[in-house]
């Protein structure tokens, strides 16, 4: 089992030394979803909800946390993230909002918390644009399913 490398010796949290890694090419790929109801869902694709262009928003703001990863989470290094790009795809049975986010950096550190910060800021978004017609929104799925880079390399879910 690996250790936890954001520990000291004496076990205090500490964030963990990037300087004598290598700058590589790092890219992280999560996915998760919104479920609601199928009324919400023909709401969204009909742009139909009052708050304005819920994919759009969501798909700003997923960009946006990806940026404040290290803000956000404690131990998170900050990140020169060279590109965030966010898919919204509607699904109808179950109805809901699958979401996925590509995050890609040139750097000493991976972006996996990055993309899944992403992920989790999207739906938090699309809840909150459309909670005035369905409060029983539930977010969940949230995963790494690919990231590659550094000195672990590939890592590839399966699903």
């Amino acid at each position: 089992m690996a250790e936890l490398s954001h520990l000291d010796e004496q076990g205090r949290a500490r964030m963990v030394d990037v300087s004598a890694k290598e700058i590589t090419s790092r890219t992280a790929v999560a996915r998760g979803a919104i479920h609601m109801r199928a009324e919400t869902l023909a709401l969204i694709l009909e742009e139909k909800i009052e708050k304005g262009d819920v994919f759009s928003v969501a798909r700003i703001a997923g960009i946006m946390a990806a940026k404040k990863t290290s803000e956000l989470i404690p131990m998170c290094h900050p990140l020169n993230i060279t590109s965030v790009e966010i898919d919204l795809t509607a699904a109808r049975d179950p109805a809901r909002v699958d979401i996925e986010a590509t995050v890609h950096v040139s750097g000493k550190t991976g972006v996996e918390m990055e993309a899944m910060t992403a992920v989790s800021v999207a739906g938090l978004t699309i809840y909150d644009m459309c909670k005035a017609v369905d409060r029983e929104m539930t977010i969940g799925e949230i995963r790494l399913v690919k990231k590659s880079g550094g000195k672990s390399g590939t890592f590839i879910r399966k699903e």
